[in-house]
Parts: structure tokens; sequence; C-alpha cells
């Protein structure tokens, strides 16, 4: 197996800010690895070193054979970055977005490789429309399509379908797959947990600190969480009381039913108790990457605190 990925002992401050805390990653070649975590985890801070954009204060490592530290520039010309907003120039159309990136790069065949990208990204009929003048969804597919167009190894995605209406979410992730079969390693932060099952694995970093690593199976299962379904009358009413109870780690409400969790599963049966009487319908069911993520954000520590 070869990593395209391998740090270790990653950190990271900003002033008395430690806003990444002896991270270890490894991602193999052509995988997709999903980066998760609460807004001001260090997500977009870790991608930034991975890259060579930012250095780290300690620890070490490579990224596509060549060290983080020592090799930056060698890493950067191999690696794509999406970025959370839009970066391209709006006053520029889509095909001069890419014309510009392909002189950036120094790229050889630059409009048969400009050609290439527009064809792949559904973008052809629009490459003389202004970047400023897209949608959500094909900003990001010109995005891609630039962060992708120099053929790179590694690509960094930073919440890259923020925003985006679900069949462009679709759309982006069937091309991210793609991608992937292509021998591309793909490492993207996401809030969606739909988004998070479609990838090979995902890595969980909270405040700073990695704290779960594998597939969305082995999270969920080494969770240690419990969760019962229940189904009744005045589910907003009942979630409240519920929440306040010892055991109980959250309650989330869907239409009339509940999803309660927590790590002591007699503490939670003692809990629903009062409420497993008719109409009231109660199960156990396996818990969603949601719930564990909620739950792992719950025992994480404020490092801004």
């Amino acid at each position: 197996m070869t990593l395209a990925i391998d740090v270790h002992g990653l950190n990271k401050s900003f002033g008395d800010k430690h806003v990444v805390q002896d991270v270890d990653m490894a991602v193999a070649q052509g995988r997709i690895c999903g980066f998760l975590g609460p807004n001001g985890s260090g997500k977009t801070t870790t991608l930034r070193m991975l890259c060579g954009l930012l250095t780290p204060d300690s620890g070490s490592g490579t990224a596509l054979g060549f060290d983080i530290i020592r090799e930056a520039d060698e890493i950067k010309r191999r690696t794509g970055y999406m970025t959370q907003r839009f970066s391209l120039y709006e006053d520029l159309t889509i095909a001069e977005n890419l014309m510009f990136t392909a002189r950036v790069y120094d790229l050889d065949r630059r409009r048969e490789r400009v050609d290439r990208a527009l064809e792949r990204l559904g973008l052809t009929e629009r490459r003389n429309q202004l970047a400023g003048t897209l949608s959500g969804g094909w900003k990001q597919r010109l995005a891609l399509a630039t962060a992708t167009l120099h053929e790179p190894r590694l690509l960094l995605l930073d919440e890259p379908t923020a925003g985006v209406d679900p069949k462009a979410r679709r759309t982006f992730w069937d091309e991210i797959h793609a991608l992937s079969e292509e021998g591309l390693t793909v490492l993207v932060s996401t809030h969606y947990m739909d988004e998070a099952e479609r990838c090979h694995e995902i890595a969980y970093i909270s405040y700073g600190r990695l704290i779960a690593r594998g597939t969305a199976d082995e999270v969920v299962a080494g969770s240690g969480l419990f969760t019962f379904h229940g189904e009744g009358p005045d589910a907003g009413k009942a979630a409240r009381e519920l929440a306040a109870r010892p055991g109980v780690e959250s309650v989330a409400p869907f239409g009339a039913a509940l999803h309660v969790s927590g790590v002591d599963r007699a503490a939670l049966e003692a809990a629903i108790a009062p409420l497993r009487k008719p109409p009231w319908v109660w199960s156990e069911v396996e818990p969603t990457l949601e719930d564990v993520f909620i739950h792992l954000m719950g025992q994480a520590q404020d490092n801004f605190r």
C-alpha cells in the first residue's frame, strides 16, 4: 500500500491558540478520506500544512513522498487545492480562468487541456460565460476543473459543496469518485453526513485533536454509543424532557420521531421508560454518523475557551 499522506505529530499555534495538536494521518493512494469536525476544529489549518501553504510548528511527514517541510514546493506542484470560498476571477470567463491557471502552472498543450477540462465537467457550452455570473453549483464545477487542470496526484477540498443544491452535490461526488478510480487521492472536509458516507474512510478532528479514524462503519462501531428511535405525539415536548434525564447525551427530533443517544444503555432505557406506553413506539437502532459526531463533539474540549 502506497501512502499519499503520511504525517505524524503535526502541531500549529496562532498566538496562544493551539489550533492543531499532535495530529497523525495516513491516507493511501487513490483513497477518498472525509475530514470532519466542528467549525474551528483545525481542518483548514491541517489541509494547508499538508500541501505546503503552512509550515507546522512541529511534527513531520510526507505528502506524495515529499517532505512536508523541506520539499513543500514539490508538493504544491502536484496538489490541487479547492478553497471554501470561490477564489477565481469573476470578471474572466470560464475558459479564461482555466487558461490563466494553465499559464500559472506553465502547462504544455494549454488549449487542449482547457478543452478537455471543460468537456469533463460539462462546462463547454458555458465556456464564454463570466465566472461572476455563475450559480453556486457551476462555480463549484469551475473550481474543480481549475484544481485538477494540472493533473495533480493529491486533491484537497475544503468544504467544497457548502451552499450547493443536492443534485449539484451528487454530480460533484460522482466526479470525485471517477478521479479516485484514476488514482487521485482526495482529502475532503465536509459537514454533510451523506458525503462522509461516500468516502472510503473518515477522520474526525475536534478542537485540534484527531479523535476518530476509520471507515464510517468502524467509527460508528467504535463509538460505544447506543441509540433508541421513538415515535409518538408531542415529540418536541418529549425531547425537552428526555434531554434533562441522566444518561441522555443527545436528543434529535425528526418530525414525529426522536433519536435518543448515550453510552450507558441501562441509563437510556431508564430515561425512555416513562414514554414506553401507547401511542409511543420505541426500538433500538444503529447510531447514525450524525449521532456519533454529536457525541464526539460533546467529549472534546474547546481549545479556544
